[in-house]
């Protein structure tokens, strides 16, 4: 069992996701992700396992000199909040190695489903007891798919596989990330809108 506080994946704490597998198999062929895309996850997560702690130092920087996005990690005078970040840093490196190995099944579409809630004021600040903004707008979710897919392809050079084999992990990675932000997305789109 996983012992990272508030990582309750394939619990029944998590909630069914709304989207149907019909839905989601329509998600993956729309950003043309399939079975070679899954083997080059594997791949990256092989590769990427052991750079967790340096992914996240270098994703956290980011956030760290962006006062715009360190707000949403702050309490309500501006002061970031070190126990939420490590909280939320623990959880983000579980999600880097789910998002490389697990299968894309029903219980990971509902976990994408509870990160989607935990990033809205249905669930924001709720599992770390937080005192922080109620809500990370949904801007910044999509917006973050860039410097998430851009960055990663240094540590996927890492470990010495060809350019084409990293080239392949990248895409792969770039359309997992698209299509879990988009899950994230489900909340803040009005109910029949998504």
């Amino acid at each position: 069992m996983n012992d990272i506080a508030g990582y309750t994946y394939g619990t029944t704490a998590v909630a069914n996701s709304p989207i149907s597998q019909v839905e989601f198999e329509k998600l993956k062929a729309t950003v043309l992700f399939g079975d070679e895309d899954v083997r080059y996850l594997q791949m990256a997560g092989e590769v990427l396992g052991e750079q967790v702690d340096e992914i996240l130092d270098l994703w956290y920087g980011f956030v760290g000199s962006h006062p715009h996005l360190l707000a949403y990690f702050s309490d309500s005078k501006g002061n970031a909040q070190p126990d939420y970040l490590a909280a939320v840093r623990q959880r983000f490196g579980q999600w880097i190695r789910d998002l490389c190995e697990r299968p894309y099944d029903q219980p990971w579409l509902d976990y994408q489903h509870e990160i989607a809630l935990r990033h809205h004021t249905a669930k924001k600040n709720s599992t770390d007891g937080a005192d922080s903004v109620p809500i990370i707008h949904a801007r910044y979710l999509i917006a973050f798919i860039y410097p998430i897919t851009a960055t990663i392809r240094q540590f996927l050079a890492a470990k010495g596989h060809s350019n084409e084999d990293v080239d392949k992990m990248h895409q792969a990675w770039f359309k997992a990330v698209v299509l879990t932000v988009t899950l994230w997305c489900v909340p803040f789109v009005k109910e029949g809108e998504f």
